[in-house]
């Protein structure tokens, strides 16, 4: 049996998944039997914790407000990092964790979490001498043991300008190449939240708590609004987490009033053209205006420079926006220590700008943004509300695994007699995980890769790992959809379709900022295709012809509102 789309194509519908069918399936399950706990919160927290839950048996739901890592989660630097800036601070404990999770991490999802060479530059007068950045990284290497990647190694000047010939050599004196990872951060909530449904766990993206049910003054429930298509569903579970990043106080706020736990601060990024920049490795900087540290990381033919930390006036309602003055404290220390770069405010490709929630200080403690502790904290509330706010990409499933624990022992007191086990996160590969991608797209030239070039192949490989035969099942479908969505770009029409079939993207944003990247690295951010991308989508959505239209003009409209610096 066959249907036409909008634009009148045959379709073979047993070969079409219906992704609205499962969202339907998912907010049923809502509705239905009781969970063991209900996850607020989709950003790399929630996403954790939900697979943490349903990976030791507990009955799992997981509702996030948007979609999925739409919050803070996918406006990161996008790095997998043992943190080498906490050792100056002598937090030892914290990058101790930092480098085992990072060489963990990149076992189970070798796709998303690569290799990347950093050159720490010294400077004359600098706040870091050759001497300390030495013992710095052999300390680094040292904590890592059997978990480093490479051993670091130490520079003169020569060297580094051999290295990186771009790089200002007025007062230069050498500098440190090691090495971190790199990933990409809205990928990996996806992968780690999809992995949780896999197991069993019932997840659903634009699904609002409004409210927390109780009884006896226990928290029994929460009712939760569906944003899109408008229902509601009286969600019963044992133990509610509030994994809601930003919104952590918000959702707190449900259950009991209290004083505000998180201060919100701004980070904005920048993505310019690699090429005006001409560097190789990531490279750390100390800002001009204010010393911060802050990194220029190649991505692919785009260099992405960050971070700037300011308070954050608003609320998490209250969207971060990038401005002027944003965009001139990163271009000018890019500037300053490349000279040749000459960036201004109209070569900048896109800019994006993220909360960080972390924990406040005591009151009365006078700190900078950037002094206020990452730390996680984990507190229960009476009524049984259990919270995360803070935390790191990095050592994320750390975090889930702990606040896991606090959930199961609450179960246990109410006399639950299950035996919960400890946490199996570290051991079981993400969706993509099983194989490295570049075996994954050897094997798929060296078959048939449905007029796929060697780039290509690699490219999908890289973003989907051993998911890639979806991906390709796509193209041997419709071989239009192996072609490139954006001219300059990697990204293949196969992976719209993916993204909402599989990936459960409901809008363009989704699609194009967090499940592809088109949106960071083109200069039109999409809106050039953003007809296409809607009719793409339409099929698998339900939309005519007037809805793929005016979804194509709502996201085009949102681009240029977002471009406030300019």
């Amino acid at each position: 049996m066959t249907r036409r789309d909008i634009r009148g194509n045959l379709h073979y519908n047993s070969l079409v998944p219906d992704p609205l069918a499962q969202r339907r399936a998912v907010w049923a399950a809502l509705n239905g039997d009781p969970f063991d706990v209900l996850v607020i919160g989709g950003g790399i927290n929630g996403a954790g914790i939900a697979r943490d839950a349903v990976m030791r048996g507990l009955r799992t739901a997981l509702v996030e407000r948007g979609d999925f890592a739409s919050g803070t989660s996918s406006r990161s630097s996008k790095l997998i990092h043992g943190g080498l800036r906490y050792l100056e601070q002598a937090k030892i404990r914290l990058v101790l964790e930092a480098v085992r999770e990072r060489e963990r991490l990149r076992r189970l999802a070798p796709h998303l979490v690569r290799p990347q060479p950093f050159l720490f530059p010294v400077y004359r007068g600098g706040p870091m001498g050759w001497l300390k950045l030495a013992a710095g990284l052999t300390a680094y290497d040292l904590l890592a043991g059997f978990w480093q990647v490479r051993r670091h190694r130490m520079l003169g000047r020569r060297a580094v300008e051999a290295t990186e010939p771009t790089l200002r050599r007025e007062g230069l004196q050498g500098g440190g190449l090691y090495w971190d990872y790199r990933t990409d951060d809205a990928r990996l909530v996806l992968e780690t939240a999809m992995a949780a449904a896999r197991e069993g766990a019932a997840v659903a993206s634009y699904a609002e708590v409004k409210a927390l049910e109780k009884e006896g003054g226990r928290i029994i429930g929460a009712r939760v609004i569906d944003r899109l298509g408008g229902g509601e569903a009286l969600v019963r579970t044992r133990v509610v987490v509030n994994a809601a990043g930003p919104w952590v106080d918000k959702v707190s706020a449900l259950d009991a009033p209290g004083p505000p736990r998180l201060r919100l601060t701004k980070g904005v990024h920048l993505v310019v053209p690699r090429a005006r920049v001409g560097h190789s490795a990531a490279i750390v900087l100390r800002a001009v205006a204010d010393g911060r540290v802050m990194f220029v990381i190649p991505w692919g033919d785009h260099t992405m420079v960050g971070t700037t930390d300011t308070d954050h006036a608003g609320g998490p309602d209250v969207p971060p926006t990038v401005e002027a003055a944003d965009v001139a404290y990163l271009l000018d220390t890019v500037n300053h220590y490349f000279p040749a770069a000459r960036l201004g405010p109209g070569d900048v490709v896109s800019a994006f700008a993220g909360l960080r929630p972390l924990v406040a200080a005591p009151v009365g403690a006078d700190l900078a943004p950037s002094a206020v502790s990452r730390e996680e904290e984990i507190f229960t509330s009476a009524s049984g509300l259990v919270s995360i706010a803070g935390g790191k990409l990095t050592t994320y499933r750390l975090v889930a695994a702990s606040v896991v624990d606090r959930v199961a022992a609450l179960l246990h007191a109410a006399g639950d007699p299950r035996s919960f086990g400890p946490s199996r996160t570290g051991d079981v590969p993400l969706p993509g995980g099983s194989a490295r991608p570049e075996v994954l797209a050897a094997a798929a030239l060296s078959r048939d890769g449905h007029g796929l070039s060697r780039s290509a192949l690699e490219h999908l490989a890289d973003r989907y790992g051993s998911r890639l035969d979806e991906l390709l099942g796509l193209v041997a479908r419709d071989r239009r959809l192996g072609e490139a969505l954006v001219a300059a770009l990697p990204e293949r029409r196969a992976e719209v379709v993916e993204a909402v079939e599989s990936e459960w993207a409901l809008t363009l944003e989704d699609v194009l900022r967090r499940r592809t990247q088109v949106a960071l690295k083109d200069g039109a951010a999409g809106t050039d295709v953003a007809g296409e991308v809607a009719t793409l989508m339409a099929e698998a959505l339900g939309w005519d012809r007037n809805a793929a239209r005016a979804a194509a003009e709502d996201y085009v409209r949102a681009v240029r509102a977002s471009r406030t610096w300019r």
